[in-house]
C-alpha cells in the first residue's frame, strides 16, 4: 500500500529560515474515454437507452430503450420499452430516421424529425407532411431544418462530436386551420453511431409553452 507523507524541515541557516515542503506527487493521468462504437449501418440488436427530462419541472418521467427489429432497404422497425412499466411499443422509420408511425400517428410520407445526409454546417431543407391519428385527427405538418453546428457533447454514455440539428415545425388542423400549434427540436445526431445523443423539445399553442422536454442517452451498442 502506497502513503502519501508531507515532510516539512526547519534548517536555520546563518539568520535565514528556509521552508522546504515536499512537492506534491503528480496526479494520476486521467482515463481515456472508451471508444465510440461504430453503428453506421443500422442492424437488428442495436439499441440505444434515454433518460427523458421534463425540463419545465426537472423530473425524470422515464428511461426508454429503443431496439431495432427490423431493417429493410426502405423502412427501419423500432421496438421501445420503459423502464418499469410492462409491455412494448413499435415504431417505424425510414432509413433516415424520420417517423412513418408511431403506433398513435402515421406520417405520409414521414413526420419530417429525421435527418438529411450528407450533413454539413449550414444545410437546410423543408419537409411537409399529412398526419392521421388512430382516433380520427387530421394535420398538416411543414418546417425545416438547419445543421447549425458540429460540437462535442458528453453524456453518461461517453463524448460524442455531433452534429446539431435545429428543426421548426408547424401543425394545422385539417378541418380548422385557426387550430394550429408550433414546436422547435433540437437534435445532436452522432454517425458513427446512427442515432441522436440528445434531443430537446418545446411545444406551443396559442404563443404559450405547453411541453418542454429533453431526451438524453445514457447507454447504446450493438448485439
Amino acid at each position: 500500500m502506497l502513503r502519501c507523507c508531507v515532510l516539512a524541515t526547519i534548517s536555520l541557516l546563518v539568520s535565514t529560515s528556509v521552508l522546504h515542503a515536499q512537492t506534491p506527487p503528480s496526479p494520476p493521468p486521467a482515463a481515456e474515454a472508451p471508444p465510440v462504437e461504430a453503428m453506421e449501418e443500422p442492424q437488428v440488436g442495436d439499441h440505444w437507452t434515454y433518460e427523458v427530462r421534463d425540463e419545465i419541472t426537472g423530473d425524470l418521467k422515464s428511461t426508454m430503450t429503443h431496439t431495432i427489429t427490423d431493417v429493410s432497404a426502405t423502412e427501419i422497425s423500432i421496438r421501445f420499452e420503459t423502464l418499469g412499466k410492462p409491455g412494448f411499443g413499435y415504431q417505424t422509420y425510414d432509413r433516415s430516421w424520420n417517423v412513418i408511425n408511431n403506433g398513435a400517428w402515421r406520417f405520409t410520407p414521414n413526420d419530417g424529425t429525421g435527418i438529411r445526409m450528407p450533413l454539413a454546417v449550414g444545410k437546410s431543407w423543408t419537409f411537409k407532411s399529412s398526419d392521421s391519428s388512430t382516433a380520427g385527427v387530421s394535420l398538416k405538418r411543414s418546417g425545416t431544418s438547419k445543421v447549425t453546428a458540429r460540437e462535442n457533447i458528453t453524456t453518461r454514455a461517453g463524448t460524442f462530436e455531433a452534429y446539431k440539428i435545429e428543426t421548426s415545425i408547424e401543425m394545422r388542423n385539417t378541418n380548422d386551420a385557426t387550430r394550429k400549434s408550433r414546436a422547435e427540436l433540437q437534435a445532436w445526431y452522432v454517425p458513427e453511431i446512427n442515432h441522436w445523443v440528445k434531443r430537446t423539445y418545446v411545444s406551443r399553442s396559442d404563443g404559450r409553452v405547453r411541453e418542454r422536454s429533453a431526451l438524453e442517452m445514457i447507454e447504446y451498442g450493438r448485439r
